[in-house]
């Protein structure tokens, strides 16, 4: 996405201000696919059967760095059962930038670049077949010299991945693994900390960790030798897998339909392609329908997690708290291939702040692991991690209120954002207001534990939409969006379409269109769903209303523009229009047939007034000094919705933010042995929170209306996992009495820390 699409801005449709007073929206109706998914009838990508259906099964590198010497297939062929095998020579030549990047990610060309990286894959009559198939390919390595850890990567001596990444933006001197630069800011750094009377310095690592979907991956493709074919796929966006798929095959992409599944989990590592181009590649070569389905070790091995991060942070800071200069240096490694959020790590750093002097630079790194995908916000809970960290460390040391220093140097309307514009309306110091109100943050504390206090920010985004809205004769509605629900998205939709046209939320029911039945539709990502497509079904409502209003006044024989539309029905605009008794939709809709058709409404747009979001958090944490087990004892979120559609939705991804946190921060990485594999490969050893390890989070929500809205919303599923990191480190930090560096904070981290007296 271009740094531009961020710049927080009205425009892109005609708005209606600050509008105060709901019907519809607000409430809480039950969701729309609770009965489906409880009662297991929802399918999701596994759940797809064809007619012939075979199984696939993918050869996977065992090592970090190595060169593809021979792919020996014949034993494998020889197999009963086995109907199509595919290397890297089955898919499209000549392609170029990230399509040559996903390509070379979702199948090995002349190097595998690290553990678990595709090489080969089968096709067989059943699960079973191609498993053994799959053992009897034989490849031959030559096995390379590799690297894992971000700064490791950037040394001068470390093995390059490619020396044709780097782009022109990386200043000369550099190992070519860096393969991209970003430096932003305003004002006079070094002028700032000369002001400071104090100035705070630190370094800080964070490690990979997944996104932690319970669905892996899964899909199945129907590719005939005519070019046309069919895909279903569990994904956050259908129109992206059409188009990489539709150019890592060599099709024409409107002869490739896809259909998305019901997701089981996504946030953010849904958004690309792995095994969908395979799947398709097989069937083309088999002539029949192909079912690729990922095993908890391929996801963890082979699909994106989030980067890991080496961070140098430094702020000056006068003795009553004021900023007055900060600057701050991020290294990122994306796996083998570029594209680590440095610059989104860098930008958001020092957002939530008012800052007169203010630097960041940022590295994107190649190293020998898996192409990394968003998770949530992509990049920004680590540089809030390291921010928000030393800005604890600055009011510890000069004794100032957490809070109170934040709301000191907050960003606030018309505040010159670090990464450049000026924002708009937004709600920094709401969500500060509200967390130092909140009985959490005066509750005493009890020994052994600590409370620590962060805050983040996100850009959200726009993205192209187009929805559909269709009206019945029997005055229900039919809304067709083309963004997976990811998070309660056809709840938001069905209630803002029910404000427009006034019936009830029951009478409208959304659905997930397939590529072939809507115009494009950017991905379910950057919180950018219940502004964009909400924004289209408002419109598109809003053009059914219009010709709901013409059939009356049609009916009624009086000009259009003497009908306006009131709790779903036509009514004269005013006295002078005539005396008519309220006309409901659903008597216009009756006898649409015979006055003119069909009734529908239909929008579509790039819109750019997404507002961007703030959130606080305040966490209490225990630690016991004998083990360096760690309790979240309290948590509270404090987040700005500008309008929350669906309240309890609006709290479970705030809540979902602080889990995936604490996961996060306490227990999750990615750790990789001497040779370069992994080593925690399912959850029993990648360990994600389970509802033990989680308190109860309190989710308050802020409303700041967006003026890029008509409802003033912003989307909420980013903002949520950016503060808990810092939050909970700064926590056990106080709790432990030794200020800790690098994520996640296990117990053998906050031992050494204990022991030595120390950081760490």
């Amino acid at each position: 996405m271009a740094l531009d699409e961020y710049k927080p801005q009205s425009g892109g449709a005609e708005l209606d201000g600050e509008r105060k007073s709901f019907d519809y929206v607000g409430t809480r109706p039950e969701r729309p696919d609770g009965l489906d998914k409880v009662t297991g009838r929802a399918k999701f990508g596994a759940d797809a059967h064809a007619p012939g259906m075979l199984f696939g099964a993918v050869v996977r590198s065992p090592h970090a760095h190595a060169r593809i010497l021979r792919i020996d297939t014949s034993k494998a062929e020889a197999l009963d059962g086995v109907k199509a095998i595919v290397t890297r020579a089955d898919f499209a030549t000549g392609l170029t930038g990230e399509f040559a990047n996903v390509l070379e990610n979702v199948m090995a060309g002349e190097k595998a670049l690290y553990d678990g990286h595709a090489v080969a894959a089968v096709a067989a009559t059943s699960a079973l077949a191609a498993r053994d198939a799959v053992k009897l390919i034989e490849v031959e390595y030559e096995v390379l010299p590799h690297v894992t850890d971000v700064d490791a990567a950037m040394a001068p001596d470390a093995p390059v991945i490619n020396d044709s990444y780097a782009d022109a933006s990386v200043p000369e001197g550099f190992n070519a693994n860096v393969v991209r630069y970003h430096e932003s800011g305003h004002g006079d750094v070094e002028a700032g900390f000369a002001e400071a009377d104090m100035v705070f310095e630190d370094t800080f690592k964070t490690e990979a960790t997944h996104q932690g979907y319970i669905e892996p991956h899964a899909c199945l493709g129907s590719l005939g030798n005519d070019g046309k074919g069919e895909l279903w796929c569990c994904t956050q966006g259908h129109w992206y897998a059409q188009k990489y798929c539709a150019a890592l095959l060599g099709l024409e992409t409107s002869q490739l339909r896809v259909t998305a599944s019901e997701i089981g989990g996504g946030f953010g590592g849904k958004t690309t392609v792995f095994i969908e181009p395979v799947a398709l590649a097989l069937s083309r070569k088999a002539n029949r329908p192909v079912k690729l389905v990922m095993s908890r070790s391929e996801v963890l091995r082979a699909t994106g997690p989030t980067s890991s991060a080496s961070m140098d942070i430094k702020i000056g800071f006068k003795t009553d708290g004021t900023i007055t200069a900060a600057e701050g240096t991020f290294r990122l490694q994306g796996g083998a291939f570029p594209g680590a959020p440095m610059e989104f790590s860098a930008m958001c750093a020092f957002a939530c702040y008012d800052l007169k002097n203010v630097r960041q630079v940022g590295y994107d790194v190649v190293a020998n692991r898996p192409k990394q995908a968003a998770y949530r916000a992509p990049g920004a809970p680590m540089a809030a991690f390291a921010v928000e960290s030393v800005i604890d460390m600055a009011c510890n040391k000069m004794g100032l209120d957490p809070i109170e220093v934040r709301l000191k140097n907050a960003a606030r309307d018309g505040s010159k954002a670090s990464y450049g514009p000026r924002f708009d309306q937004i709600g920094m110091v709401a969500t500060l207001e509200a967390a130092k109100a909140h009985p959490h943050y005066a509750a005493p504390l009890e020994p052994g534990q600590g409370r620590g206090v962060a805050s983040g920010f996100w850009f959200n985004h726009g993205g192209e939409t187009s929805v559909s809205l269709a009206l019945s004769e029997d005055g229900t509605a039919q809304v067709s969006v083309g963004t997976p629900d990811i998070g309660g998205s056809r709840a938001s939709m069905a209630l803002m379409a029910a404000e427009v046209l006034g019936i009830p939320y029951e009478n409208i029911r959304v659905t997930i269109a397939d590529t072939a039945t809507l115009g494009y539709n950017d991905v379910s990502h950057g919180s950018r769903v219940t502004y964009a497509s909400g924004l289209a079904t408002i419109k598109a409502a809003r053009a059914a209303v219009e010709k709901l209003c013409q059939r009356a006044a049609a009916k009624w024989g009086i000009p259009e523009d003497a009908v306006k539309w009131e709790n779903g029905c036509a009514v004269p605009s005013g006295p002078n229009a005539g005396d008519f008794d309220p006309m409901p939709l659903a008597d216009i809709t009756a006898t649409m047939g015979q006055t003119g058709g069909p009734i529908s409404g239909h929008f579509e747009a790039t819109p750019e007034g997404a507002g961007v979001s703030f959130g606080t958090h305040i966490v209490d944490a225990e630690v016991d000094p004998e083990t360096g087990a760690t309790k979240i004892v309290r948590y509270t979120v404090v987040q700005d919705a500008g309008k929350a559609v669906h309240p309890t939705y609006v709290e479970g991804q705030y809540q979902g933010g602080a889990a995936q946190g604490i996961g996060w921060a306490l227990n999750e990485e990615y750790i990789y042995g001497e040779d370069g594999r992994l080593q925690n490969t399912v959850f029993l050893d990648y360990r994600i929170p389970v509802a033990s390890d989680l308190p109860m989070i309190d989710a308050v929500i802020v409303e700041v209306p967006n003026p890029g809205h008509p409802f003033g919303v912003r989307g909420v599923g980013e903002t949520g996992i950016v503060p808990p990191l810092a939050a909970i480190a700064n926590a056990v930090s106080n709790a432990a009495g030794v200020r800790l560096k690098s994520l996640p904070m296990s117990p053998p981290k906050i031992l050494e820390a204990l022991e030595a007296g120390g950081d760490a």
